[in-house]
Formats: structure tokens, C-alpha cells, sequence
């Protein structure tokens, strides 16, 4: 790992500071570290409308895996019905 050796002087506020130290301290990081990290992860070219096409996938996806799920949970819940009638002697019609 090369060691840092450049300053960069950042105004903030306390406000700011005190968020940014308590960010750094729930990572385990230094304040240092934090922000090289924090830096290095920031990308001004991504395109946040790529961002809203992935969320609008993710919710259309999670929608019909929900769908699925419940239909899943439906067709379970008419066989156990017919596996409790099966037992009890009475008669059970077919599923259409």
C-alpha cells in the first residue's frame, strides 16, 4: 500500500465534521481513510437516470417474484386442503 504523503486542506462545518467522524468511527476507519475511500468511490459521471431505470427494474421484478410467491403459497394451500380431506375419508374433486 502506498503511504499518503498529500494534504488537502477542507473547510467544513462542525456539523459536517462531527457527521463525517461518526461515519469514520461506524466503518472502523480513520476520518483519513474515510474520505480517501469516500473519494475514490465517487464517480461524477454516473448517470442517475441509469439509476432510476434500475430501480423501476427492481421494483417491476420484485412485483412479479411477490405475484409468483403468492400464487406459489395459493396452489400449496388448495393441496394441503385436499391432503386434510384425503385423510379424513371425505371426497375430493378434482382440481380444474
Amino acid at each position: 500500500m502506498t503511504t499518503a504523503t498529500e494534504r488537502i486542506p477542507v473547510l467544513v462545518t462542525k456539523a459536517q465534521k462531527a457527521e463525517l467522524a461518526r461515519k469514520a468511527k461506524a466503518a472502523n476507519l480513520t476520518m483519513g481513510e474515510f474520505l480517501r475511500r469516500a473519494g475514490d468511490a465517487y464517480d461524477p459521471q454516473e448517470n442517475p437516470a441509469l439509476l432510476a431505470g434500475l430501480i423501476d427494474q427492481v421494483l417491476k421484478s420484485t412485483t412479479e417474484a411477490t405475484q409468483a410467491i403468492d400464487e406459489a403459497l395459493r396452489c400449496v394451500a388448495e393441496s394441503e386442503a385436499r391432503l386434510t380431506k384425503l385423510q379424513s375419508g371425505e371426497p375430493v374433486r378434482k382440481a380444474a
